[in-house]
């Protein structure tokens, strides 16, 4: 779900990838432009990013 590309400074990328589980809760709450978009959810299914080709299978 982190976006590795996202236009940031490093820092904020790497507080998030690099802490433990607790701490990474609270970085992604206070980063929230590092995580990949769109999230989209069909049931038990979800995708993070833009995934058209796995959103047409679910029709």
């Amino acid at each position: 779900m982190i976006n590795d590309a996202c236009k940031d400074n490093k820092d904020a990328l790497a507080s998030v990838k690099y802490n433990s589980a607790e701490e990474r809760e609270e970085k992604l709450l206070a980063n929230q432009h590092v995580i990949k978009t769109p999230i989209v959810g069909n049931g038990k299914l979800a995708t993070a990013g833009y995934a058209p080709e796995v959103w047409k299978t679910w029709v």
